[in-house]
């Protein structure tokens, strides 16, 4: 089993200037590491058959609405699920909240309390960005909180580029269309996120 997860807005409170209202982490999961083949090969035939250089990186806030729906139109026959927790900040509250490692850390960890019934000695690819401590904890973290007794549920957590490794380009974009289903400022809001519902295992607002 593979799993990829992004996440979406800033960990920054909500009395931060230029802070987004909501913090989106989101997993992207392959039950099958030949279904996760089969939709890595498939992203780079859809970049070549959109004219698009082979370096280019799907990123979700740099692509046109056009690059947006062609992708995630794209994907829907292919063998994932997602699942993602929104936090809304202007609920939370404790001092905890106002480390982002913390911060990120919880987020994480409810994501993959919500997805456990799907978990067997699963690999877990991150995008390699953030301060080096902070990436080398978050395995051990997310071993010990997930991990249940003598069943193991996450073998692995690793840290890879995101603008060589396609499938965390999707979880990206997937994370992306379901920040963007949050973003009241935004008429076509809702649009990105239905291309890609029938994928869709769960999304938890929290607080409620």
């Amino acid at each position: 089993m593979l799993i990829f997860l992004d996440e979406s807005g800033d960990c920054g409170m909500k009395d931060r200037q230029g802070s987004s209202k909501y913090f989106v982490v989101t997993t992207v999961l392959f039950e099958e590491n030949d279904a996760a083949s089969a939709c890595d090969i498939h992203i780079g035939e859809m970049r070549a058959a959109l004219r698009l250089h082979e370096d280019y990186e799907f990123h979700f806030n740099r692509c046109s609405d056009f690059i947006r729906e062609q992708f995630l139109k794209g994907v829907i026959d292919q063998d994932f699920f997602y699942s993602a927790v929104v936090l809304n900040k202007a609920k939370l509250w404790g001092e905890g909240f106002k480390d982002k490692n913390s911060f990120y850390k919880y987020t994480t960890r409810l994501v993959f309390e919500n997805i456990k019934e799907h978990l067997h000695r699963a690999t877990v690819v991150i995008d390699r960005c953030g301060e080096r401590r902070f990436r080398d904890s978050i395995g051990s973290y997310l071993r010990r909180k997930i991990n249940d007794g003598n069943s193991v549920l996450i073998k692995k957590v690793k840290m890879e580029p995101s603008h060589s490794n396609n499938l965390l380009q999707l979880v990206d974009m997937v994370s992306g269309a379901i920040f963007r289903s949050f973003r009241h400022d935004k008429k076509n809001r809702r649009f990105f996120r239905k291309i890609i519902s029938s994928r869709e295992l769960r999304v938890q607002v929290w607080p409620r």
